[in-house]
């Protein structure tokens, strides 16, 4: 797989100014391939959305370096470059919406980009029917649902046609239904259109879904891999205060109790399966 987005060494602390305050990241780096989708996992204050926000040169690295498509981020002539080629969905939409009209509002990136008004009315519709809210264009996002504003403020990073879309924790505030609307819509962006995909998220359940996990912890990696690879790592992440997907928990624990179960059980369904199949054979 082409490497799209290259991070090396990299190290940041906020208060650049104090060299004994701690680093928020901490060595880490980290490839990631074109059309790749990785999930980003962690608990609170491991680092993992302060590495989100170096991915489109919100965040300069203290010392390391990050290269979007061969491009150093920071390369203050080329940040236009880097914006246009990674966009960012925030976890609250509300923080992004700045239109009275849902359309309008997905327009409004391409309008400061200089786009002709042709290519946007296309643009804006295409995004639009690629997150199923092409119905909703006339409506006000004030009278939408959590989750349908997040997927209007997806669009509106589509529109911009985007060749990465890195999105920090974006259903943190959604109920259930919300959280399984938006992510259908990130997983048909990349499954079809094989937009690059960096999902910073504390719910395993959405990670298990990624083609690979990185495990955060202090401001460094500490795991990477596959989903079943990184999450058959119950007891060493368990060490360092991570979870694990419900599924996995349960398969487990009862593992623990002797039930002959395999490893590697990441979803409902799967783990049901092998309950079944277990008691059957007793």
């Amino acid at each position: 797989m082409e490497e799209y987005i290259k991070i090396e060494n990299v190290y940041f602390r906020y208060d650049e100014e104090d060299e004994n305050s701690s680093f928020a990241l901490n060595g880490v780096s980290l490839s990631i391939g074109r059309g790749e989708f990785v999930a980003v996992v962690g608990h609170n204050g491991c680092g993992k959305s302060t590495l989100a926000k170096h991915l489109n040169s919100l965040y300069i690295p203290t010392t390391g370096e990050i290269y979007v498509d061969g491009i150093n981020t920071k390369d203050d002539e080329r940040l236009f470059d880097i914006r246009k080629k990674v966009g960012l969905v925030l976890q609250n939409p509300d923080n992004q919406i700045v239109a009275g009209i849902v359309e309008e509002d997905v327009a409004f990136g391409c309008e400061n980009l200089g786009i002709p008004p042709e290519e946007i009315r296309i643009r804006v519709d295409n995004a639009l029917k690629a997150v199923d809210m092409y119905d909703y264009r006339m409506h006000s996002p004030d009278k939408l649902s959590g989750g349908q504003k997040q997927r209007v403020a997806i669009a509106g990073i589509m529109a911009m046609e985007p060749e990465c879309i890195v999105l920090d924790e974006p259903t943190a505030m959604l109920d259930p239904q919300g959280r399984d609307e938006v992510m259908r819509a990130v997983k048909a962006l990349n499954k079809k259109m094989g937009i690059t995909i960096v999902l910073i998220t504390h719910y395993m359940e959405e990670a298990v879904t990624a083609d690979r996990v990185v495990m955060m912890d202090s401001g460094g990696i500490l795991l990477q891999g596959r989903p079943e690879e990184v999450f058959s790592k119950v007891e060493l992440l368990k060490k360092h205060r991570l979870d694990v997907p419900q599924a996995t928990e349960l398969i487990y624990r009862l593992r623990g109790c002797g039930f002959d179960l395999p490893e590697g059980i990441l979803n409902e369904e799967d783990c049901a399966e092998a309950i079944y199949r277990c008691i059957k054979k007793r």
